[in-house]
């Protein structure tokens, strides 16, 4: 007689009684696509207004690309609805979002006057993200440090003359007042395709002992946003943006501390 009930059961058990993965459902395979689809509809409505010389609400549409395409990879992630498919159409729509529509709000605004150095300088942006986003597909395919980007990533990039343009709505018709537009397009475009990390912000776990501050500051910064949007926004995409330096500087900061590898010499023949 088997003294283990559990074999016997097993022994009887057939296939179809093996207990199933469960799958999510249908539904939750189009939602990480319907905020990609909002990320680009975003992006097109922001050159819409930009065009009509609505700066001040082509900026913040800009704004809620970059949330939406914050959430839908985290979703995707979450739902375990992850595809190829799916990273094709959000490598896509921020070509739009984040390469397009910035670039021809930056050119309507201030860099029309300039005539083809305000072109140059809008399509060095455009070509610069366009880059960019190409390198962040080879290399999440490859596969790598997660807690950092190399380069400044194209939404952040985006944000620092979407801000610029929130702050400051009005046109900048004067050839000398346009020539700073060009530093406000052209040093994202060059941190883009540089080999400067920028941190992601992918390893912060909620389920830790820190999330409580991290949930505070969250709330905090949306406080913030609400009661003060232009300046608050245009000191955090100035703060990212000087971010990588800062980083880069302490990385070699460090690196010089560091003694040097004195190699042991060996002791004389006698």
């Amino acid at each position: 007689m088997l003294s283990n009930p559990e074999g016997r059961l097993r022994f009887f058990r057939r296939d179809s009684d093996k207990p199933r993965q469960t799958r999510p459902r249908r539904g939750v395979y189009l939602l990480p696509s319907l905020l990609t689809m909002g990320n680009m509809w975003c992006g097109y409505a922001s050159i819409v207004y930009s065009l009509r010389g609505e700066y001040e609400t082509a900026a913040p549409l800009i704004g809620i690309a970059y949330a939406l395409d914050a959430l839908d990879g985290r979703i995707a992630r979450m739902t375990g609805t992850e595809s190829e498919f799916g990273l094709q159409l959000d490598s896509l729509a921020d070509v739009i979002s984040f390469g397009i529509a910035p670039a021809v709000m930056s050119f309507a605004w201030g860099l029309s006057s300039l005539g083809r150095l305000g072109w140059a300088a809008g399509f060095m942006f455009l070509a610069c993200a366009a880059m960019r986003l190409a390198r962040f597909n080879i290399l999440s395919a490859i596969g790598g440090d997660k807690r950092y980007y190399v380069g400044m990533p194209s939404p952040a990039a985006a944000a620092v003359p979407a801000a610029t343009v929130f702050m400051f709505p009005y046109g900048l018709y004067d050839t000398r007042a346009a020539l700073p537009a060009l530093a406000v397009v052209l040093v994202p475009a060059v941190l883009m395709v540089s080999t400067i990390k920028y941190r992601s912000f992918k390893d912060l776990d909620l389920k830790s002992r820190r999330s409580f501050r991290v949930l505070v500051i969250m709330a905090a910064g949306i406080v913030a946003i609400w009661t003060h949007p232009k300046a608050v926004l245009l000191v955090a995409a100035y703060a990212y943006l000087a971010s990588g330096f800062v980083g880069l500087a302490m990385t070699r900061f460090k690196r010089d501390r560091q003694p040097a590898d004195v190699t042991p010499q060996a002791p004389p023949a006698t």
